[in-house]
């Protein structure tokens, strides 16, 4: 009876853990599709690369704005009918940037987007990491940044198909918000609490505990939203089609989907710290190559690898907190890692929109790449100190 108890709990813990994976893929596709929808239309309209930039950057505020919220929202409210709320408030957030497509106006909507949809990636993390067995914990957060990945991917592979003009791409983004609340509503009763009683660590008293870490998730973001952002951009400047660009940023994205597992295990084999080293490396090659091999074939699996390790520098950095922290101190390290992904995304696309408008489309690929310089010096002057 025991042994059936126990097969039956396991069961139902790996059925929690696809739920949530699900639930926040499907959320993924409505963030991967914007980006570049936004970054199209803007450029439509005549709009410079340092205001593109700084528009990006209005979703990165609103993470930091709302990650101190988080573990307060969720003791108060719970944490799934605070995801539940988010996903529904994303939805009409999203239908009234469709509905103004305005500069100026994009600014404080893609703000409120940022404060809604940022709960639901914390609290995500944190059920994933308090579901998965600690000796399997590499592999299972590959598998989630895979499936992640796959639905951010699959935000641009929509754009190819029904375009970047009028509501059919909104509707696609809609739609995806509201069938992710729906796959979260699905496995709510088998959720493990966020929250705990006695002690608890603020997300600003974190920061100390683990700065190497916070500041691997500011490169990681700062990477992910100003390419997103900026490669369509980029891809003008050499006169390639929106189509082709849609295509790289896909193939960027499926660089993920591919080698987010092989990284877990990886990872479980060597050491999280180590192979987030060797992906910071691997990441500044790419931003050497980059406009080598811009208009050559080469580019196809040069920014497969580029968007497979520039990733999994987050995904490396996930693994550790979850083998360092837990309870308390694990919501406040989620939220923590929630607000520096915003400060990554506030300052780089500003920051290499603004180096585009003065060095031209290798702004770009010299601002990424001294971003990541500046992490691999930390990370190996920081060794066993953070």
């Amino acid at each position: 009876m025991a042994a059936a108890d126990s097969k039956t709990g396991e069961g139902m813990q790996w059925a929690a853990i696809t739920g949530v994976i699900a639930t926040v893929s499907v959320f993924a596709i409505a963030q991967g599709l914007s980006y570049p929808l936004l970054s199209f239309i803007l450029q439509r309209q005549g709009v410079s690369p340092a205001m593109i930039g700084l528009s990006a950057a209005m979703t990165p505020i609103g993470f930091i704005v709302s990650s101190p919220l988080i573990p307060g929202l969720a003791r108060r409210f719970g944490a799934g009918r605070t995801a539940l709320t988010c996903a529904a408030l994303s939805a009409v957030v999203l239908a009234l940037i469709g509905w103004t497509q305005n500069v100026y106006l994009w600014f404080p909507l893609r703000f409120l987007i940022g404060v809604v949809t940022n709960p639901l990636y914390v609290l995500s993390e944190i059920w994933v990491i308090a579901l998965a067995p600690p000796a399997r914990r590499g592999r299972i957060m590959g598998v989630y940044s895979t499936i992640i990945s796959a639905g951010f991917a699959a935000g641009p592979l929509c754009l190819l198909a029904v375009g970047t003009q009028g509501w059919p791409p909104f509707l696609v983004g809609i739609c995806a918000f509201v069938l992710c609340g729906m796959c979260l509503a699905s496995v709510l009763p088998r959720l493990p609490k966020v929250d705990e009683a006695g002690h608890r660590v603020s997300v600003l008293g974190f920061v100390p505990m683990a700065w190497l870490l916070l500041l691997a998730v500011i490169v990681a973001a700062g990477f992910e939203q100003g390419a997103l952002a900026l490669l369509p951009v980029y891809g003008n400047h050499y006169d390639i089609a929106e189509a082709r660009m849609s295509a790289l940023l896909s193939m960027m994205i499926a660089g993920n989907i591919a080698m987010q597992v092989p990284l877990g295990l990886l990872a479980e084999r060597l050491t999280a710290p180590l192979v987030r080293l060797a992906c910071v490396s691997l990441t500044v090659v790419g931003c050497v190559l980059l406009p080598l091999l811009i208009e050559t074939p080469l580019i196809w699996p040069m920014i497969f690898v580029w968007g497979a390790v520039s990733y999994g520098i987050y995904t490396m950095s996930i693994i550790e907190l979850g083998e360092r922290f837990t309870g308390s101190t694990l919501v406040a390290g989620n939220a923590a890692f929630s607000l520096m992904w915003g400060v990554g995304g506030i300052a780089v696309p500003p920051l290499a929109g603004s180096a585009m408008d003065i060095l031209g489309a290798r702004g770009l690929p010299i601002t990424l790449c001294l971003m990541c310089l500046a992490l691999a010096v930390a990370s190996l002057a920081g060794r066993g100190k953070a």
